[in-house]
C-alpha cells in the first residue's frame, strides 16, 4: 500500500484519479455519491464530467441550408448540470474537479480512461442535450475503457435509499469462466475485497443444457462435470490465496444461468466483478445478452475490468489443472 491506495502491480500503468460522468438524472447522482465515497476510500481525486453537443439540423426555408444552437446556450445548461451536481459533494473531504467536454459521451469518457484510475457511470440517466452520460453509455463504456469501470444502480448511490430494505454487503463476488481474462478481474477483484476487509467469493455457474447443446448424441455427466470444475475452481483459489495470503477466498459452483446467478449474488455483495470478455459464460460477452443482462439488472455495483497484462497471471498453472485455452 502507498499513501492508504492498493499499488498497481501492471507494468507501465499510471492512474490519476476518478472519473465519474452525470447528466442531471437521479441514477447521475447515484453514481456520483458512489464515487465520493470510494474517493475517500481510496484517498483519490475526483473528477466530475458532463458533456455536451451542439445540435444541427437543416434549415426550413428557402434558402437551403443548416442551421445551429448557439454553443453558448447549450454549455451554459451543461455547466447548470454539473454544478447542481457538485453541490451534492458539500462538505466532502475529496479534491474534486468539475470539467465539460464537448463530444459524445461514451467517446469523451473512453478519452479519460486512458489516465483515470476508476469510471464511474450509473446505469441509466435522461438522455437529452446535456447527452445520454448514462444508459447506452454504460453498456459501451465497460467493453473498451482502458481502466475498471463501475456501473452503479439507483439503489446504491445512496446508504439509506428511501424504501430499501437494509442489506448488509458481506463480500466482493467475481465470476469465473476459466479465461485468461476472468483471472485478470478476479486479481482485480481480490484486490477490491482485501480493501474493503471482506471475503471474496469466485463462482462458477453451470447453465442448464438446452438449446444449442442439444443435439450433443450422448448424455452429458453433469456429475464428472462439476467434479472437473471443482478441482479448477480450488487451484484457483489457492492461487488467488498466493498473491493475497491475508484475503479469506471462497470459491462456488452453481446451477443456473450466468446472468441470473450473479444478478442474484449482486443483492448481499459489495461488489460484482467481471472481465469484458470470456468464454460466453460469467466473464465473456461484454457486448452479449449475459453480461448486458448484468449491468442492467444486478441490485449492486458491478465493476468491469479491462483485458491487460498481469505479471501475477504467470505462475496459475503451478497450482493445478487450468481450462484448456478456447479454440
Amino acid at each position: 500500500m502507498v499513501g492508504g491506495r492498493a499499488e498497481d502491480p501492471r507494468p507501465g500503468v499510471a492512474r490519476h484519479g476518478i472519473v465519474v460522468g452525470v447528466d442531471g438524472s437521479e441514477q447521475s447522482i447515484g453514481a456520483l455519491l458512489w464515487a465520493e465515497r470510494e474517493a475517500v476510500r481510496r484517498r483519490a481525486s475526483l473528477h466530475v464530467v458532463t458533456t455536451y453537443t451542439v445540435p444541427i439540423f437543416a434549415a426550413s426555408s428557402m434558402d437551403a441550408g443548416y442551421a445551429t444552437i448557439n454553443d453558448e446556450v447549450v454549455r451554459a445548461s451543461a455547466r447548470s448540470v454539473l454544478d447542481a451536481a457538485v453541490e451534492h459533494l458539500a462538505g466532502s473531504p475529496v479534491e474534486v474537479h468539475r470539467r465539460i467536454e464537448v463530444g459524445d459521451a461514451a467517446g469523451v469518457l473512453l478519452d479519460l480512461s486512458e489516465e483515470a484510475e476508476l469510471m464511474v457511470v450509473g446505469s441509466r440517466g435522461r438522455g437529452g442535450f446535456v447527452g445520454r452520460l448514462l444508459g447506452s453509455v454504460s453498456s459501451a463504456l465497460p467493453a473498451h475503457a482502458k481502466c475498471p469501470t463501475a456501473v452503479i444502480p439507483l439503489r446504491s448511490g445512496s446508504p439509506t435509499p428511501e424504501g430499501a430494505p437494509a442489506v448488509r454487503a458481506d463480500r466482493v463476488v467475481v465470476g469465473g469462466d476459466g479465461s485468461e481474462q476472468a483471472r485478470t478481474a478476479s486479481l482485480v477483484a481480490a484486490q477490491e475485497a482485501q480493501a474493503r476487509g471482506l471475503p471474496l467469493e469466485v463462482i462458477c455457474s453451470v447453465a442448464p443444457f438446452s438449446g444449442s447443446l442439444a443435439w450433443v448424441p450422448a448424455p452429458v455427466d453433469r456429475g464428472a462435470l462439476h467434479a472437473g470444475l471443482a478441482v479448477q475452481l480450488a487451484a484457483g483459489r489457492d492461487w488467488l490465496a498466493g498473491h493475497f495470503p491475508a484475503l479469506e477466498v471462497r470459491a462456488g459452483i452453481l446451477d443456473g444461468a450466468p446472468a441470473e446467478v450473479l444478478i442474484e449474488a449482486s443483492a448481499t455483495a459489495e461488489l460484482v466483478v467481471l472481465g469484458t470478455r470470456g468464454r460466453g459464460g460469467f466473464a465473456g460477452m461484454l457486448m452479449g445478452s449475459t453480461s448486458q443482462g448484468v449491468l442492467h439488472h444486478a441490485r449492486g455495483p458491478v465493476l468491469v475490468v479491462p483485458d491487460e497484462a498481469d505479471p501475477r497471471l504467470a505462475n496459475r498453472s503451478s497450482f493445478g489443472p487450468m481450462v484448456p485455452p478456447a479454440g
